[in-house]
């Protein structure tokens, strides 16, 4: 998938906003006991700020995928030009390596089925764990 590419939004923008500013907060500190809620860290592409993400991640062996129904959000380009990132899943710390875009009907049968599903209508970012 080329940098500049669109990739499909499911999300409308009044609920991306409404994420990040009111919802975020309150799931950040509780994501290591949501299942499937997980915490990823990444680094500005330009400030080299550090922030925390609240995803919603999918693992089979050592995969992680994250399905982009908001589409290449500001932490999807920040993982990709960085080429990693680390992970707080339940309570374990990951480091995240070679992560790529999957456009959408392209997962194959070597991500969970849950994602696959969702990869029929949106892309997936998957990423290898380290």
């Amino acid at each position: 998938m080329t940098e500049g590419a669109k990739l499909p939004v499911i999300f409308p923008p009044w609920l991306d906003r409404l994420q990040i500013k009111y919802m975020n907060p309150v799931v950040k500190p509780l994501a290591k006991y949501l299942p499937g809620t997980s915490t990823i860290k990444h680094r500005g592409r330009k400030s080299g700020k550090p922030y925390e993400t609240v995803v919603t991640t999918y693992r089979k062996g050592n995969v992680l995928a994250v399905a982009l129904g908001h589409g290449k959000a500001d932490w999807v380009k920040n993982v990709l030009a960085a080429g990693e990132a680390d992970v707080r899943l339940f309570r374990t710390e990951l480091h995240l390596t070679n992560p790529r875009i999957l456009p959408p009907g392209t997962a194959g049968k070597d991500l969970p089925l849950a994602v696959r599903l969702q990869n029929r209508k949106v892309a997936v970012l998957v990423t290898d764990i380290a």
